[in-house]
């Protein structure tokens, strides 16, 4: 789900997109993250229910490559796309033109992941001087070790990067602990016979965060409030209809990517997950941001030195963390 054709899409080649026109305001590009899953649910179900075509928006879904949506969004060749709150704050942080305008899932949706059956690691502190399977990213390292200091560890273990590869590493016994998508690779590991125990970051007084959020081109923004607005309205109304409606949902996931998923039970559980657990906030909205789960992860991330300008240089000063997020585009 890594920072996982249908119905009513128009996929676009992304280096036929980065050399076409630039779309007309009634025309959104929207990057994908990865191949789609059950994070991507909102999307399908606004396409495949008519809420952007509704709206008076065309939506392109650009399909996932080697290019990170911050990336694409930032150059001007996608107007939206799904991004992480870590993956958001350090683009913006280095200079990218983007903004987060919603957070479908409002909680982080990974955690430590071990082998159930490995009773040498009962809580994060026992994982000093274990091997870690992780994805690259600059903020993993930081982050684990903070979260075994907090339970009383040192924060030392070894780190391999292995990518999606770590999932079945793990299994195998060839290194100790991974970061899973709960609402997928638990799930997944479940089905398949290798199920995992887990020790959530915020049990240890780690910062929660949004696991994933849609960023959007903030000069596009500026240029087309309206149909930015009638874009996110109609997004918005598809992660609701997801979350109120779980197996309907992962029905029209399923069937908007025929041939995508082998395993739809796994799709169904997955998406009663998310809807049960991550698509609402307290106070039952969807979508929306607050400014204190914003600072908390992002305050993190300047503390730890893991932020850097559009020059490479490190950003010690807080930056102002209202602007890097927004509310003004969700229906009210």
């Amino acid at each position: 789900m890594r920072g996982v054709g249908g119905v009513l899409i128009m996929a676009l080649a992304l280096a036929g997109c980065a050399q076409g026109a630039e779309p007309t305001g009634s025309t959104v590009r929207f990057a994908l993250d990865w191949t789609p899953n059950t994070n991507h649910t909102g999307l399908y179900v606004a396409l495949s229910e008519g809420y952007f075509e509704d709206a008076g928006i065309d939506v392109e879904v650009l399909p996932y490559n080697e290019t990170q949506p911050d990336q694409l969004i930032d150059a001007g060749n996608a107007e939206f796309g799904v991004s992480f709150h870590d993956a958001s704050v350090l683009a913006q942080a280095g200079g990218a033109d983007v903004i987060s305008v919603m957070a479908p899932l409002q909680h982080r949706a990974t955690a430590i992941g071990v082998r159930a059956d490995d009773d040498t690691i009962t809580r994060p502190r026992d994982l000093d001087g274990k091997t870690y399977a992780g994805f690259g990213a600059p903020y993993e390292q930081p982050a684990l070790s903070q979260v075994i200091k907090n339970d009383g560890g040192k924060g030392d273990f070894e780190t391999v990067t292995l990518g999606t590869s770590a999932y079945e590493a793990l299994y195998s016994g060839k290194v100790d602990f991974t970061i899973p998508f709960l609402a997928w690779e638990g799930i997944e590991a479940e089905h398949n016979g290798t199920p995992m125990k887990y020790f959530q970051y915020t049990d240890f007084g780690f910062p929660d965060a949004y696991a994933i959020v849609i960023d959007a081109n903030r000069d596009w923004l500026q240029k087309h409030p309206k149909q930015a607005r009638a874009f996110v309205g109609a997004l918005q109304k598809g992660y609701v209809f997801a979350a109120d409606e779980p197996a309907a949902a992962a029905r029209i996931l399923v069937e908007a990517n025929r041939g995508t998923f082998a395993d739809k039970k796994l799709v169904q559980e997955s998406q009663a997950e998310l809807s049960s657990n991550y698509l609402k906030a307290d106070d039952g909205t969807v979508g929306t941001q607050t400014l204190e789960q914003w600072s908390g992860y992002a305050d993190f991330l300047v503390e730890n030195g893991i932020l850097t300008d559009g020059d490479g240089t490190t950003i010690t000063e807080r930056p102002d963390w209202s602007t890097y997020f927004t509310n003004d585009y969700l229906s009210k």
